[in-house]
């Protein structure tokens, strides 16, 4: 107990502090925020916003080619001399394009290298316009649409603020002009093609951008991307790429010498997302790997860093509404090699992930209804329970796999069935499996270890995780996904009420509510990022600890401890939005949202997807028939579960009470959480096996305890 307390008043402290938890960058999947400058001790400029920044000499230059669809299997010294040779002398990544949709056109690729912030174009997904020559410049027509229909309000921000700040530029290629053309749609300098540039002709402006789309354009069909995965045969494929090698070849030959190189594969190029070449040429970069804070991974970015990696290289303040960060080049060791493992390691769990969570709804269904068929006739009660403590064990395999590389399915599943194998045998064979609430404690204990584990250590067990969050999908790089959360509220929740258990009364109350709001903080700062999480947290731990202390629960006091969820985490927020634009969060960036108004749009994007997840197929069943069952075991004991439920709660009130709070935090998450049915499917699929897990050791136990004939007879005879 003093040890707990100590760890709490440490998180407290570094929370008030705002030392350590709160470090870190934004998540990429929410709206605008402050992003960062770069302090190199030069003079001053201003931005677009009023702020200050520093600004590099007027010497540097930055190339930004964009070869849309490139990834890391593509290059090759046969096929992409050039672009191979520029790899290779370049600090290398991976790309995430992830804009709006799942899969990423050129067009919303381009246009989100103009806002510096996620965006489409809003119809059918595929290339660019072509811009109408105008002297020197041209004009993207029809460009207001984008901001006054569409409601890409940001779009033109990096040619706007590159005017601003009197920087000209260059615009080579459809894609290229859509990147660099200001608020009104106007590209100072354009080329169709490199051929028409020459070295001179680059020496006159410091920003220059390409649009490579010679491996793309054979993919699209009216303009469009196709809805199939990859449909160039691997000969059309190396064509293509010989296309764009040479186009990108004949730029880099007349590149003046100071040119800073951004190499990006800006889009997808069929139906399934992939992870992008991202490759930093510039002196000191050669051999490293390439990433951003706004992922915290040293090896991934995303294509908003791409806006303000090239404004940063400039000079050029950073606009309060770009989302990137500029990219960083990290450590040593950096082969082309570990970078297309990344992307297969992606596909690999991208391509089961649906059978996964459609395998895991069929288990649940099917243990519930066996499970109500053989409690009916008292029968098979060590195998049902042993058949709980597994079901409940199989979600945290999916963390624990990670903890060893993998890259195919024999790996992922061969290395999920050995942990799931592992952790049921500790919950059943060690010496506590006789107490009722031994495989309880086990599961719901390496659960909750797991993931604060994980926080604790960067979340590198949640990247590529089917409960977690894969790098292509784009929506979150860092931090505690809602799943993940879902499972760690429980673990906690039930691991805290085993302490009350064993120890009733104050020190089981300090222990829910000590080692409940030491979570909640991991989840809520930086480490954890989890806005929706704390809300839900709070009331679920307040429940559990009224019911324990013998007081009523009312929805007024269940709607006071949400909206003390929700002071908590503005709170979180608010200290988080001080902290120095590069080490915010999406938590920091959330209260600037509602300073700028951009909140309730938001707000509105994840109600809507919160409601698409209750009619999932693979989410739904899993809560349909584990409250159906719960509730039937808790009106009808003898006829539903034998009594399981009820000799549960009879055996652990502590239980009771937290599967009570378990069952508010979920449906609280479910509520305030984009992931919406996600979380509390989750959250019952660990709690309610682990429940009648413990009901059935309580009815073992007492068969074990009646006496025999023989015994009768003798106590009898005395």
């Amino acid at each position: 107990m003093r040890r707990a307390v100590v760890v709490l008043a440490v998180l407290l402290g570094q929370l008030l502090t705002g030392l350590g938890l709160f470090t870190g960058a934004a998540r990429a999947d929410e709206g605008a925020g402050r992003m960062a400058q770069v302090d190199d001790g030069t003079a001053p400029v201003q931005d677009l916003a009023g702020r200050t920044a520093h600004s590099r000499g007027q010497t540097g230059r930055v190339a930004l080619i964009g070869v849309s669809g490139l990834h890391w299997n593509d290059l090759t010294q046969a096929d992409t001399p050039n672009l191979w040779e520029l790899a290779a002398s370049s600090a290398i990544g991976s790309l995430s394009v992830r804009t709006v949709g799942n899969v990423t056109c050129p067009y919303d690729g381009w246009l989100t290298v103009s806002a510096g912030t996620r965006s489409a174009v809003g119809y059918g997904c595929g290339a660019p316009p072509v811009p109408e020559q105008q002297g020197e410049g041209a004009v993207i027509p029809d460009y207001r649409y984008l901001i006054d229909v569409a409601g890409q309000r940001n779009a033109g921000i990096l040619g706007e603020s590159l005017k601003a700040a009197g920087q000209c530029s260059i615009a080579i290629g459809p894609g290229a002009a859509l990147g660099l053309a200001d608020r009104q749609g106007a590209v100072q300098h354009y080329h169709a093609s490199p051929l028409q540039v020459r070295t001179a002709d680059l020496e006159k402006c410091r920003m220059i951008a390409m649009d490579v789309d010679d491996l793309i354009r054979p993919y699209l069909t009216g303009d469009r991307l196709p809805k199939v995965p990859d449909q160039l045969t691997a000969a059309q494929r190396r064509e293509a790429l010989r296309l764009a090698d040479a186009k990108a070849g004949a730029l880099l030959s007349v590149l003046p010498a100071d040119t800073t190189v951004l190499l990006a594969g800006l889009s997808d190029h069929g139906s399934v997302p992939h992870l992008r070449v991202a490759a930093l040429r510039e002196s000191g970069a050669q051999g490293r790997l390439l990433g951003a804070a706004s992922t915290r991974r040293e090896d991934i970015s995303i294509l908003p860093d791409l806006t303000s990696t090239a404004l940063t290289k400039l000079g050029v303040a950073v606009p309060t509404t770009v989302v990137g960060v500029p990219v960083q080049a990290g450590e040593h060791g950096a082969t082309f090699e570990h970078l297309q493992r990344a992307d297969a390691t992606a596909q690999t769990m991208r391509s089961a992930k649906g059978q996964y969570f459609t395998a895991l709804a069929v288990l649940q269904v099917l243990f519930y209804v066996l499970a109500f068929l053989l409690l009916r006739r008292r029968k098979q009660l060590p195998w049902i329970r042993a058949a709980a403590t597994a079901l409940a064990a199989l979600p945290v395999t999916s963390f624990l796999v990670n903890l060893l590389p993998w890259s195919t399915h024999l790996e992922l599943f061969g290395g999920m069935l050995a942990w799931w194998a592992a952790i049921t045998a500790l919950a059943l064979a060690g010496p506590w499996r006789r107490r009722p609430l031994g495989p309880l404690a086990v599961v719901a204990g390496v659960t909750a270890l797991t993931l604060a584990g994980d926080l604790l250590t960067g979340t590198t067990l949640q990247l590529n995780s089917f409960m977690g969050f894969s790098a292509e999908q784009g929506a979150r790089y860092f931090g505690l996904g809602n799943i993940p959360f879902a499972l760690f509220a429980t673990g906690t929740l039930l691991t805290t009420t085993m302490i009350a258990h064993r120890w009733p009364g104050k020190i089981g109350l300090a222990a829910i509510v000590g080692l409940g709001a030491a979570a909640m903080v991991l989840g809520g700062s930086g480490l954890g990022s989890d806005f929706g999480g704390v809300i839900a947290f709070v009331p679920g731990i307040a429940v559990t600890a009224l019911i324990l202390s013998g007081r009523r629960v009312s929805l007024v006091k269940l709607a006071l401890f949400c909206v003390a969820g929700g002071v908590i985490v503005m709170t979180f927020a608010w200290i988080n939005y001080l902290r120095p634009a590069n080490e915010q969060t999406h938590l920091g960036r959330f209260v600037g949202q509602v300073l700028t108004g951009e909140a309730l749009d938001v707000i509105w994007r994840k109600l809507q997807a919160m409601l698409g997840t209750l009619l999932n197929p693979n989410l739904m069943p899993i809560v349909i028939v584990a409250v159906a069952f719960l509730v039937y075991a808790i009106l009808r004991p003898e006829q539903a579960s034998a009594g399981v439920v009820p000799a549960a709660f009879e055996h652990s009130p502590a239980l009771r009470a937290g599967l009570i709070g378990t069952l508010v935090s979920g449906v609280v998450g479910m509520l305030v959480n984009d992931s919406g049915a996600a979380v509390l499917s989750m959250a019952l699929a660990l709690a309610i096996p682990l429940l009648l897990a413990t009901g059935i050791g309580v009815l073992m136990r007492r068969e074990q305890s009646v006496p025999g004939v023989g015994e009768q007879l003798a106590r009898v005879t005395k």
